[in-house]
């Protein structure tokens, strides 16, 4: 008996802090854009553009003999 005195008390609390975490979700935007974050992984990145010194293959670029 003394545990449900403690328990639903503290369910009762645990549900209003969720309700609080949504609504404050909700009013910082997250859940304005739902479709570009699901569709930025299929776009390609810009190709990496090389130094001059990667291509020309130098002694001091560092990979040695």
């Amino acid at each position: 008996m003394i545990i449900l005195l403690m328990l639903i008390p503290l369910s009762l609390m645990l549900l209003v802090a969720a309700i609080g975490a949504f609504v404050w979700a909700v009013r910082k935007g997250q859940f304005d854009d739902m479709e570009t974050p699901a569709l930025d992984i299929l776009s390609d990145d810009p190709p990496v553009r090389e130094s001059p010194v990667a291509q020309g293959g130098s002694v001091e670029d560092g990979h040695g003999d």
